[in-house]
């Protein structure tokens, strides 16, 4: 889960239906000759209060992302950067630019070996599943890894049987 995420859900559960809740509470307390119209005026501006609270939840949210990925490109750098350095620099970005499908290729390779030839201990095979949710997780996110996980573990328990 992303840093956004977490915080989007987090100033959620902290100001998701302030509102409705000030109301309830404050409703109680009205005067009994107060007019609907009254009451609903105070609901509004309730909500009104609500949205803006939200509002500035989310620019802090907003200016705290980019202050995390403005640090990052400063530590790291960027491939700009890497540009600037003659040979090596073009090189860096090729491996990096490599990275995903060697990964891929190389686990689907170990795969294809461990369905047809290879008779594995079941530490090995511990450790092939364990390779494949990394680089799955890595080059798909975690939805591949939820979908392929319960097929591998079934891979391995027929293979061992």
């Amino acid at each position: 889960m992303s840093f956004s995420k977490i915080a989007s859900t987090l100033i959620n559960t902290l100001s998701g239906g302030l509102a409705d809740t000030l109301y309830d509470a404050v409703k109680t307390y009205f005067p009994p000759d107060m007019t609907l119209e009254q009451k609903g005026k105070v609901y509004m501006e309730l909500q009104r209060l609500e949205q803006e609270k939200r509002h500035q939840a989310d620019t802090a949210l907003l200016k705290a992302e980019q202050a995390l990925t403005e640090r990052v490109s400063q530590l790291e750098g960027t491939a700009k950067d890497l540009k600037s350095i003659p040979i090596i620099g073009h090189l860096v970005l090729f491996a990096r630019g490599c990275q995903r499908p060697i990964w891929g290729f190389f686990t689907l390779y170990l795969d294809y070996q461990w369905f047809t030839q290879w008779e594995l201990s079941e530490q090995q095979q511990s450790a092939l599943i364990v390779i494949n949710l990394l680089v799955l997780g890595f080059l798909f996110g975690e939805r591949a890894i939820k979908n392929v996980a319960p097929y591998l573990i079934k891979a391995a328990e027929k293979r061992q049987s």
